[in-house]
């Protein structure tokens, strides 16, 4: 089943180039048929998972090139399974809010397929190099849909990128290549390398190579420069994989690596990871404060967000493990859904900059579902309760505060500005008069308001009860942290 997540989106990728005769509806109905494939091959390893278990499950393993430690091991526990869930339900959305009018539509849609696929052997992946090759091929789709799809600096955004991603690549096979010859052993698989005791010199160099690689990719300041671009250009469809997904490759990855590898080393680095955790926030949340573009806006508050996932992951405690993963999925909703309802705005009104749109919510002329879908997305990124937001950062919050109080409260600070800079962004855009030029705006479709519902409800629905998202982790997340670490929290 592992290999069927992995595999059945490039099928149907090949599919699509290969089908002949094949018009754009038809093209992007095959690439939702794979999708809902791929979300229900997801859900049927859901059922069958196993929660009380902590070790990895459905495991599958293959000696691919044993001379230089490749081998094909795939395996799931309560980590990566979550991950997993969203990348298939975000797929299907991106594909699902896609134009029927994209040009190129046959290789736009196998690289949108493509792009899942890869992520989703990310997640799965239980061996070094087996990962960084699936880390590394994401970045090809990616970077052709927003270079060729994209806004006017496309190339730009497009390349720089591919550029930042590319060092982060870079970075984690030196550290894997590392770990592995440093100590002697043969194979990339990472209980190998997970058991191997290196002098504490040499961790902190593999340390500082893995928490810079995933740094460029989740982002944190200062390596968060290509984000906004990348955002900005990019096709909403992009832009909501880009958030949703690719930036948990970072999150993800410092969780499975730089925690998992160097748990004591860790534990050291802790008070440093905080304050660069809160300072993440606070500087996200004022480069927000100063766009005039929506999407901008968006961005940098993706950058902000990600921050409060770093400050979990530094208390090193089951429960802020939990939290951590909790934010991973609640930010991979609401800003899929933040990207998702500007998108429809600026289609329809043909700008994003908050100094020329408002009065949207005007019931007659405006857009009022989609201003009511994002004042639901704003309350959940601000942490309302009975959102999935709320659930998020209250538990990043409670696992923080003990360890690290004065960087959990600036990061708490972070929250109350987050607020500030997206009911800016409501009350400029939705509220007021609506002028004379945007008073004959296109109806928005179904279509393009179905994506959104569904994401809503998802977001309520986990913000009501979040045991349904926590559950998969609680038992794996015993397993990352050493007793030392656990008894000092």
């Amino acid at each position: 089943m592992l290999s069927g997540l992995i595999w059945l989106p490039v099928l149907g990728a090949f599919a699509i180039c290969l089908w002949p005769n094949l018009t754009s509806e038809r093209t992007r109905a095959v690439a939702l048929m794979f999708a809902i494939l791929e979300l229900l091959l997801t859900a049927l390893v859901a059922i069958q998972f196993n929660i009380g278990e902590s070790g990895l499950q459905f495991r599958e393993h293959l000696d691919w090139i044993r001379l230089v430690g490749l081998s094909y091991s795939l395996g799931v526990d309560g980590i990566s399974l979550p991950l997993l869930i969203l990348n298939s339900f975000l797929v299907w959305i991106a594909i699902l809010c896609s134009n029927l009018d994209t040009p190129r539509f046959r290789l736009y849609y196998g690289l949108m397929l493509l792009t899942g696929g890869g992520i989703a052997g990310s997640f799965l992946a239980q061996n070094g190099l087996l990962f960084a090759l699936f880390y590394e091929l994401v970045l090809i789709p990616i970077y052709c849909l927003i270079n060729f799809w994209g806004g006017t600096r496309r190339n730009y955004a497009a390349t720089k990128f591919l550029l930042y991603t590319a060092i982060s690549g870079i970075l984690l096979l030196a550290a894997f290549f590392g770990l592995a010859g440093l100590s002697g052993m043969q194979s990339f698989d990472f209980e190998v390398l997970r058991t191997q005791h290196l002098p504490m010199g040499i961790q902190a160099v593999l340390l500082g190579f893995i928490i810079v690689a995933f740094a460029i990719k989740m982002p944190l300041v200062p390596f968060h420069t290509w984000l906004p671009d990348a955002h900005v250009e990019a096709p909403t469809s992009v832009s909501v994989l880009l958030a949703g997904v690719l930036l948990k490759l970072g999150t993800y990855g410092l969780l499975r690596f730089g925690l998992g590898f160097f748990p004591e080393l860790w534990q050291q680095w802790a008070p440093w990871l905080a304050g660069w955790a809160a300072f993440t926030v606070i500087y996200g949340c004022m480069a927000a404060l100063a766009q005039n573009d929506m999407k901008q806006m968006v961005a940098y508050s993706s950058v902000s967000h990600m921050g409060y996932v770093l400050l979990a992951l530094a208390v090193a405690t089951p429960l802020s493990i939990v939290a951590a993963l909790c934010q991973m999925v609640s930010h991979g909703l609401i800003s899929a859904l933040l990207f998702l309802l500007v998108g429809v705005v600026y289609r329809r009104s043909g700008s994003r900059d908050l100094r020329v749109l408002r009065g949207l919510l005007n019931p007659e002329k405006g857009m009022p579902l989609v201003g009511s879908l994002l004042i639901l997305a704003v309350m959940a990124s601000a942490g309302i309760p009975s959102m999935v937001g709320f659930v998020a950062e209250f538990l990043v919050f409670r696992s923080s505060f003990v360890a690290f109080p004065i960087q959990t409260l600036i990061c708490m600070i972070g929250t109350g500005l987050s607020a500030v800079y997206l009911l800016n962004l409501i009350n400029r855009a939705f509220f007021g008069r609506l002028p004379k030029e945007l008073s004959q705006l296109p109806k928005v479709l179904w279509i393009e308001r179905i994506p959104a519902i569904a994401i809503s409800v998802v977001i309520v629905i986990l913000g009501i009860q979040p045991n349904w998202l926590t559950r998969w982790s609680e038992a794996t997340a015993n397993t990352f942290v050493v007793p030392t670490i656990a008894q000092e929290r």
